[in-house]
């Protein structure tokens, strides 16, 4: 029987620091308006095209990464940041290492936001998704992630309880694989204030950037969510965590696996095949931790099933699980390569993304809330009916988002794939596939509409209990010291958690064993291309067009990566080689087909033609949902800059020679005027020859004639 101590030398007086716990959350509930209103916005682009308004700033191309930053990083961000302050200082008995520090970090991160808000549809973009950002925000991502990172850290040096509790564990693997990401990520040339080149190109860029991709959704959208489930959800429901090994294995397992599973991104590309096979088995290993973390949350309500039904908080914890598992279920399933072929480029993908961006990130965060907010205003919750409105509301939006878009995804699948008795496509029109799918754009508008409508029944809930709160005052909080950690047989692991300095250098090694074993072979792109194999670099022109291309988001719904199947090779050419793209930087692969593969486009279309596409796509295709671009006949190349551009394209290995950087704005005028003639004579405006339009057709038609015999 343990006993209590009442000697009053042995208590310390300590006043949290739940300041800033505040200012997350309410940071977490503007910025998430924000976000899911900029992705409502996108799907209604998408299912009624006008929705673009012809406005240069608003068009899906410049939206979609806003809306995937905000959501991922002002949403969730900030939400991993009002959980991760509250719950570390209670966990360690410990004020947060520095208020200066934690005010440097929440202002530092809301400046960050607002210069993506600002730069992304104003076009300046890496194009690399999810790392979008250009390098002046890249440094200051750095820069804020280490005063957090000390701040952290600082407090873990000072903590008064030694042992340190599972959620700490997650927190500890996020703050050290975050950077890591980051800064390999990261590493650009700039060529003016907000204008870069990545050092990697081609399939470097694609598995660096995959490497990152999959594992910002692991160690921003995984691991923080998981340690903040580990402390939350047991404290809604006042019961012990249900398994203190299965935890253990949990964190170890998936900290280690998942590193190496970013390849299945790339199936069926380029990517060598070793580095293909390798990401595709990883994958389907992750079941299994994945699976035992959502269980252990699971049965850690054993005995507490019957608040199930009154207590909303532990319905959001429930559903928030439950999306969980259905995403770490699916995300395996879809990176077995047949799976793969079907579902990949087509908006299956988008589902299961919402499925666990909404569903788990969403729900846990909301149930967090609704658990800290009348906790740290020292009241209760205005209204426990309206949060079980959210959750219905909430769910039935999340089904209808994943339903509608797994079934668009799989109709797309088997419409592309599709080859008749005679060996040719059934469906050889691709806008064929997308009217098809129309119908379900709008389901999905229609489901998002749904979670909005929810998270604002939240926001005035919060609204009000905040409102209804008295004066807050701080409140000393008496904590004991344990500095003295116990270890048994059974339980060696006990050790390992009071060596906080120990445990995450084992963390690292665990997350750079796979990272370097995956990247490095990659680093000599040439021993990839056969010899007989010499790729032509991009003319001055072309390579002003490709930045124009890159900053109206074209990625965003066009690939150029050909797969080596039956049915992509009869609609777009011969499959896309590691040479293609090797001086590519960054990478255009793509993720999505909203519309067709430009791997092979060139020369394929007449220079007009590409014109009135991009003027007006319903000239040339009276079913297309693209946005017109008519600002592109109105806006003047920037041959100034070309320079620059090749001069650093030429650093970076590219072989230009020295008289071709020097005259880059001079040669790039020359084949303008080239190709507005052609424009001209095929009934085109006259004028052209300086202007955005030609030099995105420069580039358009030279995809697919780069590469050439020696």
């Amino acid at each position: 029987m343990s006993q209590v101590d009442n000697n009053p030398k042995n208590f310390e007086e300590i006043y949290y620091d739940d300041d800033i716990v505040k200012k997350f959350i309410l940071a977490t509930m503007v910025f998430a308006g924000v976000a899911f209103l900029a992705g409502l916005m996108a799907a209604l682009q998408l299912a009624y095209w006008p929705m673009n308004m012809n406005m240069e700033w608003l068009t899906f191309g410049r939206l979609r990464p806003l809306h995937t930053n905000a959501a991922i990083f002002a949403f969730a961000g900030n939400a991993i940041f009002a959980g991760i302050y509250h719950s570390t200082q209670r966990l360690l008995k410990a004020r947060m290492f520095s208020d200066s520090l934690s005010k440097i970090h929440f202002w530092g991160w809301q400046l960050i936001i607002v210069a993506a808000a600002i730069t992304l549809p104003l076009g300046y973009s890496q194009a690399k998704e999810y790392a979008e950002l250009e390098w002046p925000i890249d440094i200051a991502i750095a820069v804020i992630w280490v005063v957090f990172a000390i701040n952290f850290f600082g407090t873990l040096w000072k903590r008064r309880e030694k042992h340190m509790y599972v959620a700490l564990w997650f927190y500890i693997a996020t703050i050290i694989t975050v950077a890591v990401l980051h800064i390999v990520n990261s590493i650009e040339i700039p060529v003016s204030l907000f204008k870069s080149y990545p050092v990697y190109a081609g399939i470097q860029d694609a598995l660096v950037q995959w490497w990152y991709g999959h594992n910002a959704v692991a160690f921003f959208l995984t691991t923080p969510f998981l340690g903040l489930m580990y402390y939350y959800l047991p404290k809604a429901a006042n019961r012990p965590v249900y398994s203190y090994r299965l935890s253990i294995i949990h964190f170890w397992a998936l900290v280690f696996i998942y590193i190496w599973a970013g390849p299945h991104h790339l199936l069926y590309t380029a990517l060598p095949e070793w580095a293909q096979t390798l990401g595709m088995v990883f994958s389907v290993m992750l079941w299994a931790p994945s699976w035992g973390g959502m269980i252990n949350g699971l049965l850690t309500l054993k005995g507490a099933w019957h608040t199930l039904r009154t207590d909303p908080i532990i319905k959001f914890f429930v559903a928030a699980l439950t999306f969980y598992g259905m995403a770490t279920f699916e995300g395996p399933l879809l990176s077995i390569k047949t799976v793969s072929g079907l579902a990949h480029y087509t908006d299956w993908i988008v589902g299961h993304v919402h499925g666990g961006a909404l569903g788990w990130n969403g729900f846990l965060t909301f149930a967090m809330f609704y658990y800290l907010v009348p906790r740290l205003w020292n009241t209760k919750l205005y209204s426990e009916k309206l949060a079980n409105i959210h959750f219905w509301i909430g769910f039935l939006g999340v089904m209808g988002y994943y339903v509608s878009m797994v079934a668009a995804g799989i109709t797309q699948g088997l419409m592309w794939r599709a080859i008749g008795a005679d060996g040719k496509l059934i469906y050889p029109d691709f806008v064929e596939t997308v009217t098809k799918i129309i119908p379900l754009y709008w389901a999905r508008a229609f489901s998002g509409t749904l979670f909005i409508i929810g998270f604002a029944v939240m926001a005035y809930n919060i609204y009000k209990t905040i409102k209804a709160a008295p004066a807050s005052q701080p409140v000393a909080v008496k904590v004991t010291s344990n500095m003295k950690v116990q270890e048994t047989s059974t339980e060696t692991h006990r050790a390992l958690e009071g060596a906080a300095t120990t445990f995450s250098v084992l963390t690292l090694l665990a997350v750079l064993v796979g990272s370097v074993i995956e990247i490095y072979p990659t680093l000599s792109l040439h021993k990839y291309v056969p010899k007989d194999v010499q790729t032509v670099p991009y003319s001055q022109l072309e390579l002003a067009g490709r930045d124009i291309y890159i900053r109206e988001g074209c990625y965003v719904c066009h690939s150029q990566q050909i797969r080596p199947m039956a049915a992509e090779v009869l609609r777009y050419g011969k499959p896309s080689t590691v040479a293609d793209s090797m001086y590519d930087r960054p990478f255009q692969w793509g993720s999505k087909r909203t519309g067709p593969d430009l791997a092979r486009v060139g020369k394929k279309y007449p220079d007009f033609w590409h014109f009135r596409h991009m003027i007006d796509p319903r000239a040339t295709t009276p079913n297309s949902i693209m946005p017109a671009y008519p600002w592109l006949e109105r806006h003047k190349i920037d041959f100034v800059s070309l320079r620059k551009k090749l001069s650093v394209m030429q650093n970076l290995g590219v072989p230009y020679t020295d008289e071709e950087v020097a005259n880059a704005d001079i040669q790039a005028e020359k084949d303008a005027k080239k190709v507005a003639a052609e424009l001209k004579a095929q009934g085109a405006p006259d004028n052209l020859h300086d202007k955005e339009i030609v030099a995105l057709i420069a580039y358009l038609q030279s995809m697919g004639q780069k590469e050439k015999k020696k």
